[in-house]
C-alpha cells in the first residue's frame, strides 16, 4: 500500500484521540487520520459541510459511542440509512463493554466492536490488530490501484 488509508475518528475526548494517533504512529500504520468531535461534526465531515469542504472520503470510520450532541448510536443509524455513505465500514472503538451496546452496534450495521483497553500497551496492540485486519487483509471499496 502506497496511499495512506483515510480514517475518520469520531471521538469527543482529545486525550483518547491523541492515544489513537500515538498507537497508529507506533504501529507504523500509513493512515491519514481526521477527527470529528461528535456525530454532528462527523456527518458534516462526510457531507462536506461547514469547514469540511475538501474532506477526503474515509476508508474506515472509528466511532466512540458516548459523545455529546449526537452520540455514536445515533450517528451509526443516520450513516447507515444514507445510501451515499452506508458502504463506509464503521468500527466502534469505545470504553463501553456493556453487552447491549455491542448488540445495538451490530444491529446498526457496525463492522466491528472494540472495547478500548485502559493500558497503553494493550491499546497499542488493539490498534495494531485493527490495522493488520483493515489495512492489510481486507479489501475495501476503492482500494485497488
Amino acid at each position: 500500500m502506497t496511499q495512506p488509508f483515510v480514517v475518520l475518528l469520531l471521538e469527543d475526548e482529545p486525550a483518547d484521540a491523541h492515544l489513537v494517533r500515538i498507537a497508529l504512529r507506533e504501529n507504523r500504520l500509513l493512515v491519514d487520520l481526521h477527527v470529528a468531535c461528535d456525530g454532528v461534526d462527523g456527518l458534516q465531515y462526510l457531507r462536506h459541510q461547514g469547514n469540511h469542504g475538501n474532506a477526503p472520503r474515509p476508508n474506515l470510520i472509528l466511532l466512540d459511542l458516548n459523545m455529546p450532541r449526537m452520540d455514536g448510536r445515533e450517528f451509526l443509524s443516520v450513516l447507515k440509512a444514507d445510501p451515499a455513505l452506508s458502504d463506509i465500514p464503521v468500527v466502534v472503538l469505545t470504553t463501553s463493554d456493556v453487552e447491549r451496546d455491542v448488540v445495538a452496534s451490530y444491529h446498526l450495521s457496525a463492522a466491528g466492536y472494540i472495547t478500548k483497553p485502559v493500558d497503553l500497551t494493550q491499546f497499542t496492540a488493539a490498534i495494531r490488530g485493527l490495522g493488520d485486519y483493515w489495512f492489510s487483509l481486507v479489501r475495501l471499496p476503492g482500494s485497488l490501484p
